[in-house]
Parts: C-alpha cells; structure tokens; sequence
C-alpha cells in the first residue's frame, strides 16, 4: 500500500490513538467562535472502516497495545513491506493531525530478499538470518556506529523479540539512494536494519525519537 493522501483522516486518528483535539474547526462557510466563546467540542463520529489505510488502523492498535512501553504518541512510524524497495514505503505520520510528515525509502534485509527483486518474501526473527522483521517497535537510544548516527530498536512482538539482540536499528547507508532507482530499478538491501537515505536519516532520526513506535507490517490486503 503506497500513501497517496498527504493528510489521513484527523478525526479517525484522533478518536483510535486517545488524542484529545485542541482547536474548533468550523465547516465550510461557518465562522469560527472566538476561543473564549466556543462551546465544548462535540466527540468525534466513529470513523468507517474505509476512511483510514490498513497499515494506520494496524499501527494504532498497536500504538494502544503496547501503551506502557510507549512513551511518545505524537508521531509514529510506518513501514509497509508489501511494496517494491523503490517506492518511498516508509511514513512518518502526525498522530493528532493525521498528516504524513515524512515519506522515505527504506531498505529490507538480504534474507528477505535473496534474489535482490525489491520484493520481501520473507521475514525472520532469527539471529544470522539477516532478515527484516515486523511487528511493533519502540525507539531506543541515538548512537553513533560504522554507519554513523542512528538509534537501537526494541521488539516488543513476539516476531520481533530479538530486534536488540539481532542489533536491528535505524541508520543511513549508501545503497539507499534514489539514483540506484534509476540505474537498476530497485536499492540496495540491509543486514536487516531499517536502512534509509544518508541525505535523510538526520530528519527521520529527530522526527522519530526516543520512545516512539515504528511499526512495520507485511500484511497483504
């Protein structure tokens, strides 16, 4: 599933995710009330099932199911490992807005991957498998490694158990570039790490700090 909607469904998100809204936003033609004059927002309308993307609904479940082990629910990760390494499958999305804030391309391990198609056929939670896994992660510490800055990740599904131990984490990397698209259809692949642009791993690093979710699904609709 490729996000082709910069802005989800506010209201969906905000009533799934527990945020509670902080503005009154008139409908169209309306006149928005001074603050000191508006009445109490109404509660949102339960979203229909089609308002929202699977992998949204998918993550905040999880954003939910893993709430003591989450600390931050402002923003969260998406990672969709249903498309070809070429498309831009890893979003980062503004809980309380619904808007995407960052779209990235993102690498998949060499052991999902044996033939380099750009497709995952596999995921393994394996250590020595060199595989991706999914499931629901929460961000660790910032560290500087051979790949320079990234965080650790931590597994908190039974898929994902050994994220840490396995040494899954966010980084840049050369073979993660938008001309490597061009030349030979598809980027390069990781060790199992979630690999993105060097131009962009300072931003996805800020954005996606310590404490928040990455949730990465293979799910096929």
């Amino acid at each position: 599933m490729e996000f082709s909607r910069r802005v989800f469904v506010g209201g969906a998100v905000t009533t799934l995710a527990g945020v509670t809204a902080s503005a009154v936003i008139a409908a169209p033609g309306k006149k928005v009330l001074p603050v000191a004059e508006a009445a109490p927002p109404k509660a949102p309308a339960t979203p229909k099932a089609a308002d929202m993307p699977p992998l949204l609904k998918e993550a905040l479940a999880a954003l939910d199911r893993h709430d003591r082990r989450v600390g931050h629910r402002d923003r969260i990760g998406l990672v969709d490992f249903t498309e070809h390494s070429s498309k831009k499958r890893f979003q980062l999305v503004d809980v309380a807005s619904g808007q995407i804030i960052g779209s990235y391309l993102v690498a998949h391990g060499r052991g999902s991957d044996p033939g380099h198609t750009g497709w995952v056929k596999r995921l393994s939670n394996r250590p020595g498998s060199n595989a991706s896994s999914c499931g629901s992660f929460v961000i660790a510490n910032r560290y500087y490694g051979k790949h320079g800055a990234s965080r650790r990740l931590m597994g908190l599904d039974p898929e994902n158990s050994l994220a840490l131990e396995r040494a899954i984490v966010i980084h840049g990397a050369s073979y993660v570039d938008s001309s490597l698209i061009h030349s030979q259809g598809q980027i390069g692949r990781s060790l199992g790490c979630f690999s993105v642009e060097q131009s962009e791993i300072a931003a996805v690093l800020d954005k996606l700090g310590e404490g928040r979710l990455l949730y990465a699904s293979d799910a096929r609709a």
